[in-house]
């Protein structure tokens, strides 16, 4: 199977597991790139949730997956200086340890593509329209993840195809994520055009994910209908299981909260105190099982009726390349 996303990150299947907080174990991670795909480190998972010395849990994955390409997710809004020089190093380790594919979120990725060009190495940008396409583009990006309206997670606003559509004209690759649980959704997305297709909640309901076991289970069980989306986790929508504690909280932020997004001195505090409030609400209802209040998912939980090793869901997706006439992009 060629696609530029193998081509560039040196994989067989054109498939990323998506870098989850704070899903992204490294057992799950070298998973999906020991059968072929692409798994993504999340570094804070990987340090605050998972306990690993940030170094030392690359190497942990690399053991696990027999030195198979892993890729790095940099967050990297400029908010906090002390977050911003933490992420500067974390890159500069991971080039250090091999890794090759960059994957930047929520600012100017200009800084991460130096560095990694540099290295010999690709970035891809996560994007939910244009705009964001058009700024990653000037910052020297070499691909995109297009994230459509059936992300869990924070989601974007367009569907799958128009979101494809939209960015085609600026010449580089795309990757589709949302909404995909099942090989057939991911062959027919690389038939419209997509150069590869990124999962996150498929890969939440595997044997090597150690989230708590109701999440998964409540996944498995889950229809489209069970998600929502809600403010109240980190200020801005986020796809998540409708749970009591969810429906008795509501889904949107109190005008206070709101008032305070929408100041020009205030936002970035109180972005700042939801995503630190988040951290540890996410880490203690998705991975310690200490309550049910957030579990992320998207609307690809229509086709996930199981829980499955991590490398059998890579290769049904690999199988599903192999029917009919194989897809080739250019």
């Amino acid at each position: 199977m060629d696609t530029p996303l193998t081509r560039h990150a040196h994989i067989r299947v054109p498939l990323i597991c998506g870098p989850m907080y704070p899903c992204s174990n490294p057992e799950l991670v070298a998973a999906v790139s020991k059968a072929g795909g692409l798994g993504i480190v999340q570094p804070i998972a990987l340090t605050y949730v998972h306990g690993y010395e940030f170094r030392e849990g690359l190497r942990r994955i690399h053991a696990l997956s027999g030195g198979a390409p892993i890729g790095f997710n940099a967050l990297i809004e400029a908010s906090s200086k002390t977050y911003h020089n933490r992420m500067v190093r974390w890159v500069e380790t991971a080039l250090e340890e091999g890794v090759r594919f960059f994957l930047t979120s929520l600012g100017n990725p200009r800084w991460v593509c130096d560095r990694v060009h540099a290295a010999g190495g690709v970035v891809y940008h996560d994007i939910t329209e244009k705009k964001w396409a058009l700024k990653g583009r000037d910052g020297g990006v070499d691909g995109f993840v297009a994230v459509n309206r059936e992300a869990g997670g924070h989601t974007g606003s367009r569907d799958a195809r128009a979101l494809l559509e939209e960015v085609s004209d600026l010449g580089l690759p795309v990757v589709a994520a949302g909404g995909v649980g099942e090989a057939a959704q991911f062959r027919a997305l690389l038939d419209t055009g997509y150069a590869g297709v990124q999962l996150g909640t498929r890969f939440i309901a595997t044997t090597e994910c150690n989230s708590d076991a109701r999440y998964k289970e409540a996944i498995v069980r889950a229809s489209s209908k069970d998600v929502v989306l809600t403010e109240r986790l980190t200020g801005v929508p986020v796809s998540v299981l409708r749970t009591p504690y969810v429906e008795r909280l509501g889904t949107t932020v109190g005008p206070f909260a709101r008032m305070m997004f929408r100041g020009r001195k205030t936002k970035h505090w109180i972005r700042t105190w939801y995503a630190l409030r988040s951290l540890r609400q996410l880490k203690q209802s998705s991975v310690e099982g200490a309550n049910s209040d957030y579990w992320q998912a998207g609307r690809s939980v229509d086709a996930i009726h199981d829980i499955r090793a991590a490398g059998d869901i890579v290769a049904d997706f690999a199988a599903a390349l192999l029917m009919d006439t194989p897809h080739i992009s250019s």
